[in-house]
């Protein structure tokens, strides 16, 4: 993908745009400040500091594509996870297909960094946005672009925005996980009717179908694995009606972070059709995972024979109020730590150099700038020391931070990732 971009990338100058960096490092290229190796708790970084762990992130980046070639599965993680190009490249570099991604803005970037592949999970009937896709499919013509369509209106407004474009845009029809689930059709043969839509065009092509299961009501895995085989039978019963005639390869794709051993089984079962079938798993969240909501979910909790994911993200806060035995206040709150899952969770203590674990805190709520922390018998907090803070949900930790310190195990900062947006 785009080098010469990514290489840009250490040229940008640290300032106070990037929060947590060292206050003495301003001016610096994020490379000169990478090649300083300095360690995250004595070269100077102010608190709060989200860390990424790069042991841990090197783990998760080798078990995904080790799982996905063992599966049979061609592999475009969510980039909305992390939206950081430097990801993505190590993504590639892992064998992924190519990024999925879920708005235009996150289109223009990975097109910035030369991401050829791109599966848009998500409607897009912006015009403005088709006409800029549009254009850069024109322009280049290694680039492949693929996004759902779910209704007749949506192929229309497409159509009107595409007109007069070069080449076709491939689309896919969502096919719903069910009656109040997100986007995506509902039935069958309302599925039939957004494909017949989308022939009666030149401007779209359809090349398969896809979905997503996290989305089935009250998902267990009897539901998961029948909504998936509705999801397969469709892409049959199109391919028997010859909607994909003339077609190198036929999508069927679908896979969170939840279920992704059942879209494995079930993938497995796919019939031969009328040409290949790229079958694409999307998981995203796995590139940092998590200690909370993913950690739960994770399947590698149903398969442990496969491996485990590890969760590499921690936030470091500073004690800075300790009003009574009971409560402490660390200086990290909602601008800093995911929430919106569960709140973070109080993992180590560092003390005068000393790391130890943080028995007896817990992290009973979030004010903007503050994690308000309940101490109980034993906890041997003083205002000054550090806590360590796991966090749940990837997504919402990476867009809190622009430029996200990558540290090994001892402490010594190797990179920076810089996230976009």
């Amino acid at each position: 993908m785009g080098t010469e971009a990514l290489a840009r990338l250490a040229e940008e100058r640290v300032d106070h745009r990037f929060k947590g960096l060292p206050p003495d490092a301003d001016g610096l290229t994020v490379g000169e400040l990478a090649a300083q190796r300095r360690n995250l708790f004595t070269g100077g970084f102010a608190t709060p500091v989200l860390a990424l762990s790069a042991e841990r992130l090197e783990h998760n980046l080798a078990l995904m594509e080790t799982y996905a070639a063992r599966h049979g599965l061609a592999f475009a993680p969510h980039g909305k996870t992390s939206m950081a190009p430097q990801l993505f490249r190590q993504q590639i570099e892992r064998g992924a297909w190519g990024i999925t991604l879920a708005v235009p803005h996150q289109v223009r970037v990975a097109r910035r960094f030369g991401v050829e592949r791109v599966f848009l999970a998500n409607e897009l009937v912006d015009a403005a946005a088709l006409k800029w896709i549009s254009a850069e499919l024109d322009a280049d013509p290694g680039f492949r672009f693929v996004c759902y369509v779910d209704s007749v209106r949506g192929v229309e407004l497409m159509d009107a925005a595409l007109r007069g474009a070069a080449r076709p845009l491939d689309v896919v029809v969502e096919l719903g996980a069910g009656e109040g689930a997100r986007t995506g059709v509902r039935t069958e043969a309302e599925c039939a009717a957004v494909a017949d839509a989308v022939a009666g065009t030149r401007t779209l092509r359809l090349v398969g179908v896809a979905g997503y299961e996290g989305e089935v009501p009250r998902a267990d895995p009897e539901r998961v694995h029948a909504w998936l085989r509705r999801l397969t039978a469709l892409a049959a019963d199109f391919d028997k009606a010859g909607r994909f005639a003339g077609l190198d390869e036929i999508v069927v794709s679908a896979g969170g972070s939840a279920w992704f051993d059942a879209v494995a089984d079930v993938f497995t079962e796919i019939p031969g059709l009328s040409a290949p079938v790229l079958k694409l798993l999307r998981s995203g969240a796995y590139v940092s995972h998590d200690d909370g909501h993913y950690r739960q979910v994770t399947p590698f909790n149903r398969v442990p024979e496969e491996g485990a994911l590890e969760p590499a993200f921690r936030l470091w806060a500073q004690v800075v109020s300790r009003p009574s035995p009971e409560q402490a206040f660390a200086n990290a709150g909602k601008r800093d730590a995911a929430y919106d899952l569960d709140l973070p969770f109080a993992q180590v203590v560092r003390s005068g150099g000393v790391e130890r674990p943080a028995a007896g805190i817990t992290v009973t709520g979030l004010s903007d700038q503050h994690a308000w922390l309940r101490t109980g018998d034993g906890a041997a907090l003083e205002v000054g020391d550090w806590v360590g803070l796991g966090l749940s949900h990837p997504c919402t930790s990476f867009d809190k931070w622009q430029l996200i310190p990558l540290v090994e195990a001892d402490g010594t900062v190797v990179d920076y990732i810089r996230t976009f947006f």
